[in-house]
């Protein structure tokens, strides 16, 4: 196990010396003999990095056809009529929203002034479209975190227009929690002081009181330093958890507050398989083989089950995560990474290495 955690070591410094490495085909890769990075991913039937899809945790390919049409034809008609046509009731259309925003962010990074028109088409055309106002809102949200430092004047002046763009989609769809999960990402960047995030908080629950992306929304304000303790973050979670009715996703939640409180890194082998950490993989574990398949929120919970169980040595409990989501790398903890395809890529082959060390074979791994 030592030649393993050596290579994890090796592959944290990556992250930190990457100008300095070599790069190919946008992903990192290391020259290091006998690296788990050589394993040939065809042989397992996983997908190629430079092919690993970076916009969603999972499949959805009503999104994926829509996406193309929008991007395409620059017509917004596409992404309203599916955001119509998806209730506003469970985990879908929230992450919907996000995706549109993050094309339509993507879009602009790369053609400034000129990337995501059909968004603001969407916007000036349809000013009433509810599902236009929560994507406004949302884009909004992730221009502030991904072009401005946070603590900026401007950071704060594209947040307080993401405030203003949500008060007008809550109006527009009244029962919809949408706006509201986009407002607590808000109240993260504001620092709305705990009377005025505990209101919003109400207004979500009152609406999808088992909302699991509401929940990791809420999660993120109060892992904030300024606004909350560890302890208060971790009795958020574990009560969430406690009150989550079976087959909920909700019963992970104690895994993302550890999650958020991890180091930058932390190569303490012991750690990992300490009993927080321990106790938190089994309940996610238990909430992963309870939740319905078709859970939106089933793909988030296994991406981050993975960096747990690898850097744990549960290779083959990882390799179950890795066949169920290998594909697409949208999801926590690689969008924390500059490049997503490539963190998820060094997770995947060191758990393909230490699976093959402790016996494990293509041939064995079940799918």
């Amino acid at each position: 196990m030592e030649i393993l955690w050596f290579l994890l070591a090796m592959c944290m410094l990556v992250a930190v010396l990457g100008p300095f490495m070599l790069r190919r085909r946008g992903g990192i890769r290391l020259a290091v003999p006998g690296s788990p990075d050589a394993a040939d991913p065809d042989t397992y039937g996983f997908v190629r990095e430079e092919e690993l899809d970076v916009r969603l945790p999972g499949p959805d390919q009503d999104l994926l056809d829509v996406l193309d049409v929008v991007q395409r034809t620059q017509d917004w008609r596409a992404a309203s009529q599916l955001l119509a046509g998806t209730p506003k009731e469970g985990e879908m259309r929230w992450q919907r929203v996000q995706a549109f925003a993050g094309a339509a962010s993507l879009e602009l990074q790369q053609q400034p002034g000129a990337g995501g028109a059909w968004l603001r088409a969407w916007r000036s055309e349809s000013p009433k479209d509810a599902g236009g106002a929560q994507v406004h809102a949302e884009f909004l949200v992730q221009q502030a975190w991904r072009s401005s430092a946070a603590g900026t004047d401007d950071f704060r002046i594209i947040l307080e227009e993401a405030r203003s763009v949500c008060a007008e989609a809550a109006l527009l769809a009244p029962g919809d929690p949408v706006p509201y999960i986009v407002e607590l990402a808000v109240a993260r960047g504001l620092g709305y002081p705990h009377e005025q995030f505990d209101q919003l908080w109400a207004k979500v629950i009152d609406r999808a009181p088992e909302h699991m992306g509401a929940h990791l929304a809420a999660l993120h304000y109060l892992c904030e330093k300024w606004h909350g303790s560890r302890e208060e973050a971790d009795h958020f979670a574990t009560t969430a958890a406690a009150r989550a009715p079976h087959g909920s996703l909700l019963a992970a939640l104690p895994l993302f507050a550890v999650y958020e409180h991890l180091p930058e890194v932390n190569l303490v082998r012991s750690f990992y398989q300490s009993a927080v950490v321990t106790k938190a993989v089994e309940g996610s574990l238990f909430a992963v083989h309870s939740a319905r398949p078709d859970d939106p929120m089933l793909a988030h919970l296994r991406h981050l089950l993975i960096l747990f169980l690898v850097r744990s040595e549960r290779w083959a409990e990882a390799m179950n995560q890795v066949v169920h989501v290998d594909g697409h790398v949208g999801a926590l903890p690689w969008t924390h990474s500059d490049d997503p395809a490539a963190a998820y890529t060094i997770h995947r082959n060191l758990a393909v290495a230490g699976y093959e060390a402790n016996g494990g074979s293509p041939a064995t791994l079940p799918h």
